[in-house]
């Protein structure tokens, strides 16, 4: 084999990492490689990575908007990162990285990169004049991004795809469809859960749902319905449909739903849950689907971009139009008051979970990727 490569991975959040691509980190370094990540500094996640053998540098990216200014001291933060690194594999993953680094890639001239699409955010959900304009001047730079001549794009559902392609901002040969993460299996498992527990398991934001889900929490409890709805995760103060602490604890004080805060033991979560709840606007893929399917949980969904990769209507759950808190309280009404759709779905989910979504899969599939950008020879097994 010839000598180690370097790949670095260009992320924008280290728990987010730490869930969704370590295990991958973990296997390019038994292949022989060489990997770095980088990612805004936090505690626990990096002592995390650290521990895996990885590389962690830290510099400025964090979700939200900062003005020119610090974007650009963001794209020379990361000019310097990879100067300094000088790296044989750019993996970027999220917006602003794939757009950021893919064009620092092809102006630094480096050799191979892979961007992961996961979704395309906010930006795509809204409406008007001035949102129209930002969006073509976004697809102009995403043009320009995923053009290097070494290059692949991974993409996590057939609808992101599509508005690609329609745009013409990638080139079909370098199209890679790769469905999701992955999840160990063996780690999240079905479990009987507790009676009546709905769980709402992302971060508390418009765009996922969130006062949807309260208000059909909201209709339940009008109609006696014996459920318990919680929400489970964080606040995120730079997304634009932040929801502040404040209107939680109204909800909580108002008996609408609980609010347990981040969770970092999804398997046992999930566990608990009788029917796992996004309802959300639009997806790359969402991983907490992947985990409630493979724990064996009916799921209750909104039809759009991504989450219709996990869920089937009235298979492993049900899809419902987004923004529809009185569609979402029928279909958990539905499945509270009839244990044997809750089994058969679950079941169903169960099954989905491992043939399609493996964490095995995922990692072969990524390796695959590398293989083709990155000399012959560079990854072992």
């Amino acid at each position: 084999m010839s000598a180690a490569k370097r790949l670095l991975f260009l992320l924008n959040d280290a728990p987010f990492f730490v869930s969704h691509r370590l295990a991958l980190a973990v296997a390019a370094r038994r292949a022989g490689m060489e990997v770095h990540v980088a990612v805004p500094y936090e505690e626990g996640p990096v002592a995390a990575i650290q521990a895996a053998g990885i590389q962690h540098h830290d510099y400025p990216l964090r979700r939200g908007t900062r003005g020119p200014l610090g974007e650009l001291r963001l794209i020379i933060a990361m000019a310097r990162l990879m100067r300094e690194i000088r790296p044989d594999l750019l993996h970027c993953v999220t917006m602003k990285p794939v757009l950021y680094g893919g064009l620092l890639a092809r102006l630094m001239k480096l050799p191979a990169v892979v961007h992961a699409v996961t979704g395309l955010g906010y930006l795509f959900l809204i409406e008007g004049a001035a949102a129209r304009l930002q969006r073509r001047f976004v697809l102009a730079l995403y043009r320009f991004a995923l053009g290097h001549g070494n290059s692949r794009a991974i993409f996590q559902n057939p609808d992101d795809l599509e508005l690609f392609r329609q745009h013409d901002l990638v080139d079909p040969a370098k199209v890679v469809m790769i469905r999701g993460c992955g999840v160990d299996m063996q780690i999240f498992k079905p479990q009987f859960g507790e009676a009546g527990l709905v769980v709402f398991p992302a971060r508390i934001i418009g765009d996922k749902g969130a006062r949807e889900f309260v208000e059909a929490a909201r209709l339940l409890k009008q109609k006696s319905v014996a459920a318990r709805c919680v929400l489970v995760g964080r606040t995120d103060p730079d997304n634009p449909t932040y929801i502040s602490e404040d209107e939680i604890k109204d909800w909580q004080q108002k008996g609408d739903v609980e609010w347990w805060g981040f969770e970092d033991d999804m398997p046992a979560l999930l566990g608990r849950a009788e029917i796992v709840c996004l309802p959300s606007y639009r997806e790359g893929l969402p991983r907490v689907l992947i985990e409630a399917a493979a724990s064996g949980k009916a799921i209750v969904t909104t039809d759009v971009p991504g989450c219709r990769e996990v869920v089937t209507e009235g298979d492993n759950g049900f899809l419902l139009p987004a923004r529809d808190g009185a569609a979402i309280a029928a279909a958990l009404e539905r499945l509270l008051g009839d244990s044997e759709l809750r089994q058969r779905m679950g079941g169903q989910s169960r099954q989905r979970a491992v043939a399609e979504f493996s964490v095995e899969k995922f990692i072969a599939a990524s390796l695959a990727t590398y293989r083709a950008v990155l000399p012959s020879g560079t990854l072992g097994p």
